[in-house]
């Protein structure tokens, strides 16, 4: 159990208004994965993060993109340069999302053979 700074609020994401239930939407979403994994790497331009995120439109990687910005999890610097270049990149903070994400990709991975025959099973139980 982790200690609690005195004037630290209670976080309790069971709670319907407490403010970590908006982190773990953010951080659960699956276009923020897939951008935070894209970043893993290094900076990015938005043309380069739509190409490698194949199905995503427009304006979700935009909304998106500002989310992470407004979290400070991503970073977005204009470039003084003609045309503008503008890159993304993550924070420290958005860099601590990386070995977590990694851990749920191994999972993803290793039971995904699993979880393809019970939908298998499921759905033609279903019929």
């Amino acid at each position: 159990m982790q200690a609690r700074e005195p004037d630290a609020p209670t976080v309790d994401p069971y709670a319907a208004n407490c403010p970590s239930r908006q982190v773990l939407d953010r951080i659960g979403d699956r276009w923020t994965v897939l951008v935070v994994g894209s970043l893993a790497h290094g900076p990015m331009r938005f043309s380069e993060l739509a190409r490698r995120i194949e199905g995503v439109s427009q304006k979700m990687l935009t909304q998106t993109l500002r989310g992470l910005e407004r979290d400070g999890l991503v970073t977005r610097t204009v470039h003084p340069e003609v045309p503008p270049r503008v890159e993304y990149g993550l924070t420290d903070v958005g860099r601590t999302l990386i070995a977590p994400l990694d851990a749920l990709d191994a999972w993803a991975r290793h039971n995904l053979p699993q979880i393809e025959r019970s939908r298998t099973r499921y759905d033609q139980a279903r019929g």
